[in-house]
């Protein structure tokens, strides 16, 4: 028999897989669900348990409590920023994409302050024309955004005049914000008007 206070402890407190259970307690996964229903431990979905695993230390984002109207007047800006250049047809992460290094620069001041998010924890990633260079691109944006090159994804090149047609191109292309947590991205679309 395994204890009801076992498996609170294992499974809520410990935050350990049923299997990573059985593998402790000496069992088979089957026992542990058997003894999990007896005690109506509510088990998390597939979807909570890769989030948890790939967080083990819990959300790597904190929501902060805004006691400033600076930090108020960020957090209105943050969120209109989302909700104007947001990509919220990504489920499983945050993503802002803009050739304006101010604009993005904000953007991540609105994660780190509203969310406390840090930055070495977001990617980038740049799309050019086939006739920018993308060393140069990269080192442009690496300086405006103060982020290492390391954060960056593989660039992607789209060949010169085949998509769209533009009076203004981007000297140095565009570059997308990649925070790549499902929670936080939910939470900021719950806060966008509807």
């Amino acid at each position: 028999m395994i204890t009801r206070n076992t498996l609170i402890k294992l499974y809520i407190e410990d935050k350990l897989s049923m299997t990573e259970i059985a593998k402790k307690l000496g069992c088979s996964v089957h026992k542990i669900t058997y003894w999990m229903d007896i005690y109506e431990i509510k088990r998390r979905s597939i979807s909570e348990a890769i989030y948890q695993k790939n967080n083990p230390n819990g959300d790597p984002f904190k929501i902060a409590t805004i006691k400033s109207i600076k930090k108020a007047k960020l957090y209105g800006l943050g969120i209109g920023l989302y909700w104007g250049e947001g990509t919220k047809a990504s489920k499983n992460s945050v993503r802002l994409g803009n050739s304006d290094p101010m604009l993005l620069n904000i953007f991540i001041k609105f994660l780190q302050e509203c969310f406390n998010v840090d930055k070495k924890d977001l990617r980038f990633g740049l799309q050019i024309f086939s006739d920018i260079d993308p060393t140069d691109a990269l080192k442009y944006w690496s300086s405006e955004l103060d982020a290492k090159l390391s954060q960056f994804y593989k660039v992607h090149v789209t060949i010169s005049g085949s998509v769209g047609t533009y009076r203004h191109k981007s000297k140095y292309g565009v570059v997308t914000i990649y925070f790549n947590n499902k929670k936080l991205r939910d939470i900021l679309v719950g806060m966008l008007p509807r």
